[in-house]
């Protein structure tokens, strides 16, 4: 476990996240879909995109998903166990990172501020597939602990490439242990997170991140003056994301995990 492994895993997954947001902007903003009051389901209270959340997280704990303990569910009071036999997963973080989970916030970032500017205003009734869309984007990744692999057919996205802070932050300790002890003894945030922040490798990313989601959403016809400059999604939103969402979250992950690596 290295740390060109772990950015190396990260930009893979670069590409999932983008494309999962070109689906999502396929449709209008679809607000029903978000309206708790809306939805007449017996035994369940609450908007069409938490119950179709919370339905697929239940399926997937049955078969098994959430005995890894890197796996994050967004509802997971009341997830039935496992009907699957356990899959002996190699342990290579503290076991700190367990109770680490910021899929409240992250659920809160992207219906309150991301969506609003990744979609168009209008309703065109396609509230399911909404829904499903809002699933992918939320989830798309599936870090495999044992492996630092990623599984481009599971379902886990922004929420699994924040919580892999945890293991950015288990790398970075690894190869200085010297240097950020004396913080997480002094129990101190803010040297914790200076240690952490790299400003040339955060503009790095955001200018990839831009890149990619100009080439990846451009609008190809064969007639290229037509396509030219016209995307699928808004190249500079991407670099906003994670500017403004996506790496202060996982830096807000790797503090918490160093907080406790000496536990």
């Amino acid at each position: 476990m290295t740390l060109d492994a772990v950015r190396d895993a990260l930009i893979r997954q670069e590409d999932t996240i983008i494309f999962s947001l070109i689906e999502r902007a396929k449709f209008p903003i679809n607000s029903p879909t978000y309206d708790e009051s809306r939805l007449s389901i017996p035994g369940f209270c609450g908007s069409l995109v938490q119950f179709i959340v919370k339905e697929t997280e239940a399926y997937e704990s049955k078969a098994g998903r959430f005995q890894n303990l890197e796996e994050h569910p967004f509802f997971p009071d009341d997830m039935p166990p496992s009907l699957v036999a356990p899959y002996d997963y190699k342990l290579v973080l503290h076991p700190a990172a367990d109770s680490i989970n910021v899929n409240g916030k992250i659920w809160d970032v992207y219906f309150k501020e991301l969506l609003p500017l990744l979609t168009e205003p209008g309703d065109d009734g396609n509230y399911a597939s909404t829904a499903s869309a809002d699933l992918h984007c939320l989830q798309t990744f599936a870090f495999r602990s044992n492996s630092l692999s990623v599984d481009k057919n599971d379902l886990q996205a922004i929420s699994k490439r924040i919580h892999y802070g945890n293991f950015v932050a288990e790398v970075k300790f690894r190869d200085a242990p010297q240097d950020y002890e004396p913080a997480i003894r002094a129990q101190d945030r803010d040297a914790l997170m200076k240690l952490l922040t790299f400003e040339a490798v955060e503009a790095t990313v955001k200018k990839r991140v831009e890149k990619k989601a100009t080439i990846f959403s451009q609008e190809v016809t064969l007639n290229d003056t037509k396509s030219k400059g016209n995307y699928k999604i808004d190249p500079p939103l991407v670099s906003r994301l994670y500017d403004e969402w996506i790496m202060p979250l996982t830096k807000h992950v790797e503090v918490e995990y160093l907080l406790r690596r000496l536990d």
